[in-house]
């Protein structure tokens, strides 16, 4: 069954400004899309290697005002209808992004088809957007033309505190907003959703204390990642390999990068870091699964 998913998250700028980067073709090209058309109200248009199906524009706008954009986005094989909504935050704002036609959790984490790629697809995409406005580094956008799934950046902060954050249970919950359980060892296991929601966890297969892990997913998936200094920082290289059936897990991928985002903004904001993340829905999530207000 066909659902609406809904994600939010907090921006540190009032509402105008924020409408201005997503209505604005040039701030766009910035943190969204490879190419855009804009021309309201008739027109909002976005694709591109960092797109979905991004061959051709695939948007058909339908409403615009100060607080509201929706348009019809062709993707998937359907008219998915889309959402995004400002609201005032104090001196803030929330951004809403709705889709539908979401295919629903067990779907999505099962990397079935371009549709369950669009809830993480617009996480990283507002996760771009809470940057750009804040004038800090964008985390590198997913190509969905490649099936080369490696980035990398920096942090403005020490590796032991990096490396921390990436192997302790409860930081790596706190940063990321989804419940994970670690044992940070070769041959310990790691689980999305905690040891005991995960019947399956990932495991261990390479670790160097202060330096680098790889997780096996099962399948022939693995996921690895990569500490170094870099000119008092430290620079973080992240790699997703072993695809099944030769299809690239874009979903997963672009998730991964969203929480890279926050991951740098937790190490460099230190006390001052809250969360960008608000509650999301999404149809048919496990209880528990997220950590955020």
């Amino acid at each position: 069954m066909s659902e609406t998913v809904t994600v939010r998250a907090r921006v540190a700028a009032p509402v105008s400004r924020v409408r201005q980067a997503l209505t604005s073709a040039d701030e766009l090209g910035t943190w969204l899309a490879e190419h855009v058309a804009v021309d309201l109200p008739e027109r909002y248009e976005f694709w591109g290697r960092y797109t979905p199906e991004g061959d051709a524009p695939h948007q058909r706008l339908e409403h615009v005002d100060d607080t509201t954009i929706r348009f019809t986005w062709h993707v998937g094989g359907v008219d998915t209808k889309v959402e995004i909504a400002l609201a005032a935050d104090g001196d803030g704002t929330v951004v809403s992004v709705s889709q539908s036609d979401f295919p629903g959790w067990a779907a999505a984490v099962a990397e079935q088809d371009v549709l369950g790629h669009l809830y993480t697809y617009w996480c990283l995409a507002l996760a771009n957007l809470v940057e750009h406005v804040d004038g800090r580094p964008l985390t590198p956008r997913a190509d969905f033309t490649s099936s080369e799934m490696r980035a990398s950046v920096e942090i403005n902060g020490p590796r032991d505190v990096v490396y921390r954050a990436l192997t302790d249970s409860g930081e790596y919950s706190r940063w990321f907003g989804a419940k994970i359980d670690i044992e940070p060892w070769e041959g310990g296991r790691v689980a999305m959703g905690g040891f005991e929601a995960n019947p399956e966890p990932g495991k261990v297969v390479d670790l160097v204390e202060g330096e680098r892990m790889t997780m096996d997913w099962g399948g022939g998936l693995a996921t690895s990642w990569e500490l170094a200094e870099s000119g008092g920082r430290t620079r973080l290289t992240f790699v997703q390999s072993g695809f099944v059936d030769g299809r690239p897990p874009y979903g997963a991928w672009t998730g991964w990068l969203s929480g890279v985002a926050e991951l740098r903004r937790y190490v460099e904001l230190g006390a001052a870091w809250t969360p960008i993340w608000l509650q999301p829905e999404m149809p048919g999530m496990p209880e528990g699964m997220l950590t955020g207000d």
